[in-house]
C-alpha cells in the first residue's frame, strides 16, 4: 500500500490533459445526440453526461469534497462550447469518423489513468483503484445510455470498452504499485494499451467475451464423443 501511495504522489495528470479528455468525451456524446435529432437541451445533456459523468461518479465515491467538474471554472463552459460545436457542425464532424474513434480510444485511456491516479492518491487498496479507474473511463457512457433508454454498451458483446479500461487500470495498479516503476512512463504505457485495445477491437471486430455455461459445454462434448464412439463401433 505504501508503494502505491508513493508512486501516486508523482503521477499528476495536467489539468489541460484532463480538459482535452473531457472535450473528446463531450464531443462523442454531443454527436450522438445530434444524429438522433435531439433538441439543443438533449445535445447539451448528452455532452455533459459523456464528458463529465465518469468524473462526477468518481469524485462522489471518493468523497473528497465537491466534484472537480463543479469547482473548476473551466469544465462546464468547455463542455457547453463543445456541445454547441456538435449542435451546429455535426455533419462536418461526422466525416472524421476514424479520427473520432482514435480520439475516443485515447480519451478512454486518459480517463482510466486519471481515475486510477486519484484513487491511489486517496490511499485506496489496489482492487478499489482498479474499480475507480474503470468506472471513471466508462461511467459517462453508462449515464449516456441510461438517458437514451437503451442497454448500456459496456454490458453487450462488442468492441472493447470496459474490458480495455479494466486491463489498463489493473496494469497501472501493478506497475506503479508492487513493481514501483516511474509513474509517468507507466501512465503513458497504460494510455497506449487502453487506446490500442479499443482501436484494434473496432478495426478487427473483436468482441468482449460473453457468459459461458461450462457444465453445459462439457455435457455437449461428452455427448459428441459418445456419438462418435457409437459410429466407430457400428463401422467396425
Amino acid at each position: 500500500m505504501e508503494l502505491v501511495a508513493a508512486a501516486a504522489e508523482g503521477l499528476h495528470v495536467p489539468a489541460a490533459v484532463d480538459l482535452v479528455a473531457i472535450v473528446i468525451g463531450a464531443l462523442t456524446g454531443g454527436l450522438l445526440a445530434a444524429r438522433e435529432g435531439f433538441a439543443v437541451s438533449g445535445v447539451l445533456l448528452l455532452a455533459v453526461s459523456t464528458g463529465l459523468g465518469g468524473g462526477l461518479i468518481r469524485d462522489v465515491l471518493l468523497a473528497s469534497g465537491p466534484p472537480v467538474a463543479l469547482t473548476d471554472p473551466a469544465y462546464l463552459p468547455t463542455v457547453a462550447i463543445t456541445a454547441a460545436v456538435t449542435f451546429w457542425f455535426s455533419g462536418v464532424l461526422s466525416r472524421f469518423n476514424r479520427l473520432l474513434v482514435g480520439l475516443d480510444a485515447v480519451t478512454l485511456g486518459f480517463f482510466t489513468v486519471i481515475g486510477a491516479q486519484k484513487a491511489q492518491l486517496a490511499g485506496l487498496p489496489s482492487a478499489s483503484v482498479v474499480f475507480i479507474g474503470t468506472l471513471t473511463a466508462v461511467g459517462g457512457a453508462v449515464i449516456r445510455d441510461v438517458l437514451l433508454a437503451q442497454r448500456a454498451d459496456i454490458v453487450q458483446p462488442g468492441p472493447y470498452n470496459a474490458v480495455a479500461a479494466l486491463l489498463g487500470a489493473t496494469s497501472l495498479t501493478v506497475l506503479a504499485g508492487p513493481l514501483g516503476l516511474p509513474p509517468l512512463p507507466v501512465a503513458a504505457v497504460v494510455i497506449v494499451l487502453v487506446a490500442g485495445l479499443r482501436v484494434l477491437s473496432v478495426e478487427r471486430g473483436w468482441e468482449a467475451p460473453v457468459a459461458v455455461d461450462l457444465a453445459e459445454r462439457a455435457r455437449a462434448r461428452r455427448q459428441q464423443r459418445a456419438t462418435r464412439a457409437r459410429r466407430r463401433r457400428r463401422r467396425s
